[in-house]
Formats: structure tokens, C-alpha cells, sequence
């Protein structure tokens, strides 16, 4: 994949369409920020935001214009999800992983399963829900006529909640393999339970699903068990991976911000500074531009790995292993910068702010509390280990359905 190309910024639309998906977006942000804090204490099912996300508009951005869909790019999509999670980290979460989930079928589905589930997709206004945890194997597929009979559980089923389809995985214990596929959330023994009890992100609708004697039709499998994941199939796990990277820039932008307002217009100097104004403090312009610095770095990495993302997505069938890795590789590199920004940031801003700022009136804590518990998803020092030894050796990171 030369550089130059994959560096390159394509105009997927027009001057007006863009400022278009801009405006939608920023209107949306807007509307999260305004009920974020109240809604963060209160937890559960936020079925009136995730209503405003549906008549936003924006589910369809991904889908592609043949199927129907705004046709936007990887780097619109990322960029749009960044700015959300700045003002709501949870629901930004529910409307990434709805786009990954349709970025599974575009990557699994044969064109004639795109061409239906897409178009349904626009057509009936689906919210999409995530059910393919594959680390939990639960949730066994069993050979029938017309399909597979699915019974299980599955977890940390992001989105599930309100969702109209969810993409499960299942393990098939006669082939000791997976089987991906989509079926309709109301399918008679699909059972979703709102029991996501976690002290962050507490609105991802992230609970378990439950699936008794459940038929998944031999067209709503996407991808058989047996089957080889090809490279180009295997970017599923990049496209994850820039969904958290922007959930944690989003939450540390987010952070920041707060903090900045905090210290300009509320936060009192400390009576050794000798100024008047908290923000003319040396010391907390000092960390302030520390702050930023972790923040810079890892948006540039999010931007350039998303770049290289749709180069590869646009090289389909054609996509090679090696291709597939620097992709790996460059969205690696800024998932640990994102991880150590969202963190450190929502952490330290305390130290600039000051005791005050610890009311819960300001909610400043949801940033920690949304970071901690979402860069709990895949341990980071793997990503730290594909790098070094991707530097030391050449070899590009395994395809995993984390890596």
C-alpha cells in the first residue's frame, strides 16, 4: 500500500454534504452533552437519546450509497464518533458499535446478504446491537435444517438493548470454529437483559443475551464455521479497534475541555501563585500544555490509521496480508496513545481544578470513570508487543479479533 496514497484525504461528498454530516453531528453532540451528567448518575436505558441518534440521521452514514446509505468514509465516520463521545463517551459507544456492526456484514456477508441487510437497514431505520463477543463461547450453534439452532449466553453485548438485529458469534464445537451472523433482536427466544452494572459507561445497553433453541437461517450466517477468515474479513477487528481509539480521544477531548472552562471561568489561583487569575498560573499553563501534548500525538495516529483503514477497505478482495498489518500496526500505535491519553487526562485535570471542582454538579469524575472501564477491553500491552516486535523482527501482528 504506497504511503502517498494511503495518506491522501478523499472528498467522498460534495462541500454541502459535508458540512451536512457536520452540522447533524454537532447538533447531535449538543443534545447529549445537555442530559450527560443527570443521565450518567442514572444509568440504565437511554431509549429517548438513542431516538435522537436514530432521527439524526447518522446510522446510514457508513452504508454505502448503492445500498442506499451516505457512502461516508472511515475517517468522516471516526472523526463524527470522536466528537460525540466528547460530549456522551456512552452513547458515542452505541452508535460505533452499530457501525460495526454493519461494517461485519459489508466485510462477511456475500453481496446479496449486504444488498438485503443494508437497504433494510435504511429502509426500516435499524439500530444494530453487538452480540459477537468471541471470547465468550457460551453461545453454541448446532446444525439444523435451514440453518443452526443457537443456545447460550452471551456477554458485554454492547447495544443490545432497544437494538432492532444483532451480530452474534457462536461456537460450533464440531469444527471447533466460529459462526457469524445477524438475526432479528425480537427473534422468538432472544431474550436481552439490561444488567450492565459497571461504574462506567453505564448507558452502553451492555448486558448479556440470552438465545433458547433461537433459529439462525442458513442466509443470515455471514461467515460458515470452518470458513478461513480472508485479510480483507479480518479488518473487522481495525475497524473495533478505531471505534475505542475514538471513544478514549473523544473521552480525554471531552475531559479537557471541561476542565478548561472549570479553569477559566471558575477555578480560584492558589494564594502562593502571586496572580489573580488561575488560568495566568505558570504551573497550571505548564501542565496544561502537558495535557496536550498526550492528546496531539494520538489524534494524528487515529487520523492517519483511519486513512489507511479505508485504503484497505477499498482494496476488498484484493487486500493482502502484509497490507492488512500495517493497518494493524498503525491503528496499534494509536490505540496506546489514545489509552494512556483518555486515562491521564481525565485523571489529572482534579490537580488543575482544584477540591471545588470535585462537586458532583460538574460530573468531571464520568470522564475517569468512562475511560477506566472501556480501556479494560483488551489489554494495551499487547498492542505495546505487536509494535516492538513488529520494530524488532518485521512480522505484522496476528489477525485476532483484537489485533
Amino acid at each position: 500500500m504506497s504511503p502517498v496514497i494511503s495518506l491522501q484525504r478523499r472528498a467522498l461528498y460534495d462541500e454541502g454534504s459535508a458540512l451536512s454530516v457536520r452540522d447533524a453531528v454537532e447538533t447531535l453532540a449538543q443534545q447529549l452533552h445537555a442530559t450527560a451528567i443527570t443521565r450518567d448518575r442514572a444509568g440504565g436505558h437511554a431509549a429517548n437519546e438513542r431516538e435522537l441518534i436514530r432521527q439524526s440521521g447518522l446510522l446510514t452514514l457508513t452504508i454505502p450509497t448503492e445500498h442506499g446509505g451516505q457512502g461516508a468514509d472511515w475517517p468522516t465516520l471516526f472523526a463524527s464518533l470522536r466528537r460525540l463521545a466528547e460530549a456522551d463517551s456512552a452513547l458515542a459507544h452505541v452508535f460505533g458499535f452499530h457501525h460495526l456492526q454493519l461494517a461485519g456484514v459489508r466485510l462477511y456477508g456475500t453481496a446479496d446478504q449486504q444488498s438485503r441487510l443494508l437497504r433494510d437497514t435504511v429502509a426500516q431505520g435499524w439500530f444494530w446491537g453487538n452480540a459477537l463477543n468471541p471470547l465468550d463461547k457460551r453461545l453454541l450453534a448446532t446444525e439444523v435444517d435451514g440453518g443452526y439452532l443457537l443456545n447460550g449466553i452471551k456477554s458485554f453485548a454492547s447495544g443490545s438493548v432497544g437494538s432492532d438485529q444483532l451480530t452474534i458469534s457462536a461456537w460450533h464445537e464440531a469444527s471447533q470454529t466460529l459462526l457469524i451472523g445477524a438475526v432479528p433482536t425480537l427473534r422468538e427466544g432472544v431474550s436481552v437483559q439490561a444488567d450492565w452494572d459497571a461504574f462506567g459507561q453505564k448507558q452502553t445497553d451492555s448486558g448479556n443475551v440470552l438465545f433458547d433453541n433461537v433459529l439462525i437461517t442458513h442466509f443470515e450466517v455471514l461467515q460458515a464455521p470452518r470458513a478461513v477468515p480472508t485479510p480483507q474479513a479480518t479488518l473487522r477487528s481495525q475497524v473495533a479497534q478505531l471505534v475505542l481509539v475514538n471513544l478514549y480521544l473523544g473521552i480525554g477531548l471531552g475531559a479537557f475541555n471541561e476542565a478548561r472552562r472549570y479553569s477559566r471561568e471558575e477555578a480560584r489561583p492558589w494564594i502562593s501563585s502571586g496572580v489573580e487569575a488561575s488560568v495566568n498560573d505558570p504551573f497550571i499553563q505548564h501542565r496544561y500544555g502537558e495535557l496536550w501534548l498526550l492528546l496531539r500525538p494520538a489524534i494524528a495516529l487515529a487520523d492517519r490509521a483511519a486513512l489507511l483503514l479505508d485504503d484497505a477497505f477499498r482494496r476488498g478482495a484484493e487486500l493482502t496480508a502484509a497490507e492488512r498489518g500495517e493497518v494493524a500496526i498503525a491503528v496499534a500505535e494509536a490505540k496506546v496513545l489514545a489509552h494512556r491519553a483518555g486515562v491521564e487526562v481525565s485523571s489529572q485535570l482534579f490537580e488543575l481544578t482544584g477540591a471545588r471542582s470535585t462537586s458532583a454538579r460538574y460530573g468531571l469524575d464520568r470522564f475517569w470513570r468512562n475511560v477506566r472501564v472501556h480501556t479494560l477491553h483488551d489489554p494495551v500491552d499487547y498492542k505495546l508487543r505487536d509494535i516492538g516486535r513488529h520494530v524488532l523482527t518485521g512480522a505484522w501482528p496476528e489477525p485476532t479479533s483484537y489485533s
